[in-house]
């Protein structure tokens, strides 16, 4: 049965309401225990404040918002640095290492962990309120029950679909948001193939190896499990949960609802290939940038349910050294920066969404009928295990995804292995 749920955006949102629930939704976290940050080191505010900005050329809208936080606080200098992607994770925890950072850098939130685990972050103030941020969103900045760092952009999956081909298969308006449904027309999209939509090769088109994890995870997340008993400090993928998740995946490979090879699946998109796919929001961007002919052909929505709504967080923190140089004046630029109006100002000028819930209801954000599929999302989301091992975890995850994708093993093998080989990994420190 197909419940009613808002459709969304590639890039921002709508309805007054929807604020109000979020910030509803938070109320329960605005006890200042929930945040056990110990204070910034004392410092006199002013001088020199050097940041690093994981990118490949300098961001113009940062550097511009850091000339207007100079203009606000005399004295200060702000140094901004780009650090190319492929080299920052080495370069920031090198640096880490070693005692010579930066006073505050933008870094992906998949790196928290293992940052925070290094000792080399300070902890976030209490004055910065969880409640501000989506759930999934702050989790990221969370080790052992302490903040190290504060979200400053946002991104999650949303299902894309096609409208022109979908309609051929007889769905009006989004396709079912419950997993049932959502296979169903999928199945029923796929009968297409050829016939009414002769460019169609596959109904989606899940990834399989790399990163495949992402997309599998929140899956489980659906089916109101998780891998990874914190408490007990334990993985559990030898739960229901997992297996539904598994088979679930399995089935669109099964059903030949989706190609198994790492063909670009934007493009696919694009070109007809597929008609739906599940995709973060630059993927909405690009297809305005590059098939302008298509917009009004698509639309997004949230990820299909099983027990409930989930999805993956992911994005960019802004941290503070242990060893700034500059602590007072970097935490200052940081409650500057996730001013409500600045990083919607920030969001409009990059296409980043903000990780601040009530920034999208400023700017061009609440304005993109394609975006309310991500906010929806965005309020729905979860963190991987803060564990120190998660990058291994997450590579054997790919592979035996990509097994269970190729029909090299079955749900119930693929099951049996996570867990034996997630339970050697171990947790780390």
């Amino acid at each position: 049965m197909r419940t009613t749920r808002p459709t969304t955006r590639t890039l921002p949102i709508a309805c007054a309401t929807v604020a109000v629930a979020l910030l509803a939704a938070g109320c329960g976290q605005t006890d200042d225990s929930t945040n056990a940050g110990a204070p910034a080191k004392s410092g006199s505010g002013k001088g020199r404040l050097v940041m690093w900005s994981v990118g490949e050329k300098a961001d113009k809208k940062l550097e511009s918002l850091a000339k207007k936080f100079e203009q606000q606080n005399p004295g200060v200098t702000m140094q901004i640095t780009a650090v190319p992607r492929d080299a920052a994770h080495e370069k920031l925890t090198a640096a880490t290492a070693s005692g010579n950072t930066p006073d505050l850098s933008l870094v992906d939130s998949s790196w928290m962990t293992e940052m925070a685990a290094m000792n080399g972050l300070q902890a976030t103030p209490a004055s910065i309120r969880p409640w501000l941020f989506f759930p999934g969103s702050w989790d990221t900045t969370t080790y052992k029950g302490t903040s190290y760092g504060v979200p400053f952009t946002a991104d999650t999956s949303v299902i894309y679909y096609r409208t022109d081909i979908t309609a051929k298969a007889g769905i009006k308006g989004a396709p079912a948001d419950d997993w049932t449904g959502y296979l169903k027309e999928l199945k029923a999209i796929q009968a297409t193939a050829g016939k009414k939509n002769p460019k169609l090769r596959h109904a989606t088109q899940l990834p399989t190896g790399l990163n495949s994890w992402r997309f599998w995870l929140p899956m489980v997340w659906q089916q109101g499990g998780d891998i990874y008993d914190a408490r007990a400090k334990k993985f559990t993928f030898d739960s229901p949960a997992v297996a539904k998740a598994l088979e679930y995946y399995s089935s669109i490979f099964k059903n030949g609802l989706s190609p198994n090879d790492e063909t670009d699946s934007g493009q696919d998109f694009q070109n007809g290939l597929i008609a739906t796919l599940q995709q973060g929001a630059s993927i909405g961007g690009n297809l305005h940038l590059n098939a302008p002919e298509l917009d009004g052909k698509w639309q997004t929505m949230p990820l299909p349910q099983g027990e409930r709504s989930a999805g993956l967080a992911s994005g960019s923190d802004l941290v503070v050294s242990k060893d700034a140089k500059n602590p007072d004046a970097a935490w200052k630029f940081v409650k500057f920066l996730i001013d409500v109006d600045n990083i919607a100002a920030y969001a409009d000028a990059t296409g980043n969404l903000p990780a601040v819930a009530p920034a999208w209801y400023e700017g061009k954000l609440g304005k993109n009928p394609n975006m309310t599929a991500f906010q929806t999302q965005l309020q729905a989301t979860h963190a991987p295990p803060a564990i120190t091992t998660w990058q291994q975890i997450a590579d054997t995850i790919d592979s035996q995804l990509e097994k269970l994708a190729y029909g090299k093993a079955t749900a119930a093998q693929v099951q049996q292995t996570l867990q034996a080989k997630a339970t050697r990994v171990g947790t780390g420190r």
